[in-house]
């Protein structure tokens, strides 16, 4: 394409923005348009082709209307969950490893964040996540999915959600590592939706003369992602019926876990739709949504939208009666993803509003303007609301030793620090499970251990290997 039809193809696109913003009252975000140059016109002619602004229009509309209220307290009972060991915990494992030799499962990670809050510069699934080898957090993903293809022989397919943000340097890390040894043609990625930021007028905004103002649209954004990139697609002609969903920060996570499937999926009694895992909290105030019950359906609902005199309450044993806390482990089947992201569901996930400061170009000055207080809403979606709307839900009870050791924060509460204790503790558990004497002092391991998923994925694959029969205090072991 030479100069003169590059020219014509820029003027085309711009004019077809044009009608499109008049049509939803939006043409504002034209308005510097004579000043841009000419890279900086393509990045905002990106922008308005790649957004949904028609639909995003609409879900500010419904915003004003439909958005997410807490249920009244005397609305929530506490969910039902499966205990860790059910009675038909072997029938599940078995349906579950079925699924996984059939090659009817995905993993799927949701890896839209940065590690800023750990001080880290890049991608948080390139943070440095287990205790001695420093792997990083995909590469003990990858781990547990190679391994678990090799157990099954069949390669387990892996969507992984990125954001705009990162999704580049996301792409250049798998190069990097050579896709931790997995076939690059089982990897998917694909970038978080956004929804523009909007000032109490329903204007959109820009952040600079040539961006428009937008935030992601949250983990629940992921399942309109999953049909707007073609993964859903993609995992039917690959003939995959259920999705492990789990989050980028939790480096112990099953990715696929068979008795989770199995339970999850094993016949017309058990959820087959959505279900989710959950930890006993550590207390009524832990920072963890809770699994409650309202109108017969299972539900989640935020901690700070819990009343406390619910959170509080003890049953006659003196446990907590909201005992359940979601740590954002789901199995979803391709099915339901696919019916609410359709045109007939599209409009069932709850919007949630965040009034937020937004740095935004003032269209009389040109100037940005840094606001003091919050002058904008942004809007998001989690992945807990989409249970209530499955036909029926299972919520599984997990030890959070074994599996939720979160990294979120660089100090304090589920901290580097905090996930290397639980890290180490799950792996003498397994050793002492294989009859490995492990050093302990005030119950804690006195030694520091780390087992790669190639070589355990549980207790029992270490029984087949030359272990020591006892580790001393200091210490060091990696298997």
């Amino acid at each position: 394409m030479n100069a003169s039809e590059t020219q014509r193809d820029t003027a085309e696109r711009l004019e077809k923005s044009r009608r499109m913003l008049e049509s939803i009252d939006q043409e504002h975000l034209l308005h510097f348009v004579e000043e841009l140059e000419t890279e900086q016109l393509e990045e905002l002619l990106g922008q308005l082709e790649t957004i949904d602004l028609p639909e995003a229009v609409r879900m500010v509309e419904r915003a004003n209307t439909d958005t997410f209220q807490p249920p009244a307290p005397d609305l929530i009972s506490p969910a039902d969950f499966v205990p860790r060991h059910p009675e038909n915990e072997q029938a599940a494992r078995e349906h579950g490893e079925q699924l996984l030799k059939a090659g009817k499962v995905a993993a799927f990670t949701v890896a839209g964040g940065q590690g800023t809050r750990l001080g880290w510069n890049g991608p948080k699934g390139s943070f440095p996540a287990s205790p001695l080898t420093g792997k990083p957090l995909f590469r003990l993903f990858a781990e547990q999915i190679l391994a678990t293809g090799n157990r099954w022989g069949r390669p387990v397919p892996w969507y992984i959600m990125t954001s705009p943000i990162n999704d580049e340097q996301t792409r250049a890390f798998f190069r990097d590592n050579n896709y931790f040894g997995l076939d690059r043609t089982s990897i998917f990625m694909f970038p978080q939706g956004v929804l523009p930021s909007f000032d109490e007028g329903g204007k959109f905004m820009l952040s600079s003369k040539h961006q428009i103002a937008v935030n992601p649209d949250g983990h629940g954004g992921s399942m309109r992602a999953l049909r707007a990139s073609g993964a859903i697609e993609d995992m039917k002609s690959r003939g995959i019926e259920q999705i492990s969903y789990f989050q980028v920060d939790n480096p112990t996570v099953k990715a696929l876990d068979p008795v989770f499937l199995g339970l999850h999926a094993i016949d017309e009694s058990s959820s087959g739709q959505l279900s989710s895992k959950m930890v006993p909290k550590t207390s009524y105030n832990e920072k963890v949504g809770v699994f409650c019950q309202i109108d017969g359906r299972n539900r989640v609902i935020e901690y700070s939208d819990l009343p406390e005199d619910l959170a509080r309450s003890q049953s006659e044993d003196g446990h907590l009666r909201y005992l359940a806390g979601s740590i954002a482990i789901h199995v979803l089947s391709v099915d339901f993803v696919d019916r609410i992201t359709g045109e007939e569901g599209a409009a069932a996930m709850p919007l949630h509003r965040a009034s937020k400061k937004v740095p935004h170009v003032s269209l009389s000055t040109g100037e940005l303007v840094e606001p003091a207080e919050p002058n904008a809403t942004k809007l998001e979606m989690f992945i807990f609301d989409a249970i209530p709307l499955a036909d029926r839900s299972m919520v599984y009870e997990t030890d959070r030793v074994e599996e939720f050791a979160p990294i979120k924060n660089a100090q304090g509460a589920d901290s580097p620090a905090t996930s290397f204790t639980l890290q180490i503790e799950r792996a003498a558990r397994w050793l002492e499970a294989a009859g490995v004497q492990v050093p302990r002092e005030a119950g804690a391991p006195s030694a520091k251990i780390e087992i790669s998923a190639l070589s355990a994925m549980g207790p029992a694959d270490l029984e087949h290997l030359d272990l020591p029969k006892a580790i001393e205090p200091g210490d060091e072991l990696v298997i």
